[in-house]
């Protein structure tokens, strides 16, 4: 009797909804996550589903967070990291538009590694309006292109006190995302595909989310801050060494 065997699909589709759901834990624990941890396993599994059906759940995990700690929103510097997201977005979406599958994925193993150094650096810039939209265009450019583009932010508004940094950062990202996705739009980047992906992966996102909230009262903040950084980085060596592999098979 033959045993039938798990769609390759179903298989990439587990994997994918576990890791959204690890890295959802993560980012609601400490801050960072979804993006710099699920985006390398996107392109390693399913590389079609980015930059927009990360996007997509990105933008409902920034409202989600909004929705909890909307009190000490600066709107200002918000309103100013919109503005600077516009010009960022145009040339994200040209990337995605013109460079090759395998150029995308150097640049998205390049940001996740940027990403974790601007993470680990003790520079704080002053959370000026001027840094704000300089930090925007550069978060619109790779936020766009990769569906990673919170770093620079993170870095501006670290100097804030933590209830208005969390509170700003997920206002400005879930405007900044749906800048991005309108911007992919237009540029015919989003398709049915993504949005059925976002839908199915939805659960897990929201399972990780609810889930932070045992995890932060009872787990240690720098050892997932760790662990974090390392899935990061080995996501991103992964996905340059596969990189590597196909320009020597071509």
């Amino acid at each position: 009797m033959r045993r039938s065997r798990v769609p390759m699909e179903l298989i990439h589709y587990l994997i994918i909804g576990a890791v959204v759901l690890g890295s959802s834990c993560v980012q609601g624990s400490v801050g960072f996550g979804l993006g710099m941890i699920t985006a390398p396993v996107l392109v390693l599994l399913e590389p079609n589903l980015l930059p927009a059906a990360l996007l997509l759940l990105a933008t409902l995990t920034s409202f989600t967070a909004f929705i909890r700690e909307r009190a000490d929103v600066d709107w200002k510097l918000v309103g100013w990291g919109a503005l600077g997201r516009l010009p960022g977005i145009v040339i994200g979406t040209t990337a995605v538009v013109l460079l090759p599958d395998q150029g995308l994925s150097l640049l998205l193993a390049v940001t996740v590694l940027a990403g974790v150094g601007l993470s680990l650096v003790g520079w704080s810039p002053a959370a000026s309006n001027r840094n704000m939209f300089f930090a925007s265009s550069v978060s619109g450019i790779f936020g766009t292109s990769t569906s990673i583009g919170g770093p620079p932010i993170a870095l501006v508004l670290r100097s804030l006190d933590p209830s208005s940094m969390r509170s700003t950062m997920s206002a400005y990202f879930t405007i900044g995302s749906i800048l991005s996705l309108t911007g992919l739009t237009i540029g015919g980047e989003v398709r049915s595909e993504h949005l059925i992906a976002a839908a199915t992966l939805l659960p897990f996102m929201l399972a990780g989310l609810w889930l932070s909230n045992l995890v932060i009262r009872r787990a240690n903040k720098t050892v997932l801050y760790r662990v974090a950084v390392s899935a990061s980085i080995l996501g991103a060596i992964l996905v340059i060494g596969e990189v590597a592999a196909s320009l020597l098979r071509a």
